[in-house]
């Protein structure tokens, strides 16, 4: 028996609808992401590629197509669903950090937790040992005005691991971090892919690009 794709999204399309303006961003993406995929969405500005990984990371609902997460279809989920499925399932990663400037990283790192079954021991423990993991056993109890643009981006990338997710999505994770910072940030993606972890990266950068396994071209709206 062959082993259910991670992702498997169908036909699937996006548009927004502006006064009388009817703007079509997606048309007919078909992709497969199999378990432990590491995978660059690359494209010019416009193309599409943010919308999708939108998609993909249930922050955002297609206009058409199925989107198959582990084998369920989660293109019509109710909300409540989809937001369960995201915490449980997805971490996310983005250019601008988004992390809350009067909490300590530590605290940055708990909060997809709220949501969470487990105790508060164990997921303060976890979250403690993934700041060790990306370098940060000694800034836990930093704010971000007290980490630079690449220590805020390693709190970001423990956040996204919190809760154990399938599947990792990081849009322009190295867009605000010069070149040296970037390389670091990009090896520590390729160790938590080697984990085992699923990653989807949207960038713009061929550098970052290089470090993933597969690359995908979208253009126009769709898989070129």
């Amino acid at each position: 028996m062959e082993a259910t794709p991670l992702i498997r999204l169908t036909d699937i399309s996006k548009s927004y609808h502006l006064g009388d303006v009817d703007t079509q961003v997606l048309r007919g993406v078909s992709l497969t992401i199999e378990p432990g995929e590491f995978v660059a969405l690359q494209g010019p500005s416009g193309s599409g590629k943010s919308t999708l990984l939108h998609i993909i990371g249930l922050l955002d609902r297609p206009t058409g197509g199925q989107y198959f997460l582990r084998g369920r279809d989660v293109s019509q989920l109710p909300d409540d669903d989809l937001s369960e499925a995201r915490n449980q399932l997805i971490g996310f990663v983005f250019q601008s950090f988004y992390l809350i400037p009067y909490a300590t990283a530590l605290d940055n790192v708990l909060l997809p937790g709220l949501y969470s079954n487990s105790p508060q021991s164990e997921l303060r423990a976890r979250a403690e040992k993934l700041l060790t993991q990306v370098g940060l056993a000694d800034r836990m109890h930093h704010k971000p005005s007290q980490l630079s643009g690449g220590q805020q981006q390693r709190v970001a990338l423990a956040r996204s691991m919190l809760n154990d997710p399938d599947l990792i999505l990081a849009d322009e994770p190295t867009g605000q971090l010069d070149s040296k910072t970037s390389v670091e940030i990009m090896n520590l993606f390729a160790e938590v892919n080697a984990m085992g972890k699923t990653i989807i990266v949207v960038t713009h950068d061929e550098e970052t690009a290089s470090y993933a396994k597969r690359r995908v071209l979208v253009l126009d709206g769709k898989i070129a």
